[in-house]
Formats: structure tokens, C-alpha cells, sequence
């Protein structure tokens, strides 16, 4: 049972920092090649971490994505 629990929280950790690194990525890009002066720049850096954060997936649907690609379930809750 403890392997499936470590399983979970390592393949957990993948996914989000996965998301993160997307973020981030995509930050980099607006900042470098599509903002045109300091307003845009500064605007392109901050509303993407903000809109990822507002719009970052529930745990169910990163707990489904897990098992679909990996076949790891989300450990039930014991007393």
C-alpha cells in the first residue's frame, strides 16, 4: 500500500511541476518575442501565472489523468 501511495505523490509532484514548467515557458515566450515595449512586458509577465492560477485543474482531474497515463489510483482515505 505504501508503494501506491508513494507512486501517487511522486506522479502528483510530476504533473504540477509539468505545469509549471508550461507556465513558465509560456512567460518567457510572451516576454521575449511577442511584447513590443515595458507595459506589455510587464503585463505579459505577471497575467499568465495569474490565469494559471485561477484556471489550474482540480486534483480529480489531475487524479484521472494519472491513472489514464500511468494506471497509479489516487489512494482512499483509511480511519
Amino acid at each position: 500500500m505504501d508503494n501506491q501511495i508513494d507512486k501517487y505523490k511522486f506522479y502528483t509532484k510530476a504533473a504540477w511541476t509539468i505545469y509549471a514548467l508550461i507556465t513558465i515557458a509560456l512567460i518567457v515566450v510572451l516576454v521575449l518575442f511577442v511584447a513590443q515595449d515595458n507595459e506589455e512586458r510587464f503585463f505579459y509577465g505577471l497575467m499568465p501565472a495569474a490565469a494559471s492560477y485561477v484556471l489550474r485543474p482540480t486534483d480529480k482531474f489531475i487524479s484521472n489523468l494519472i491513472f489514464k497515463l500511468t494506471g497509479v489510483s489516487q489512494p482512499t482515505e483509511q480511519e
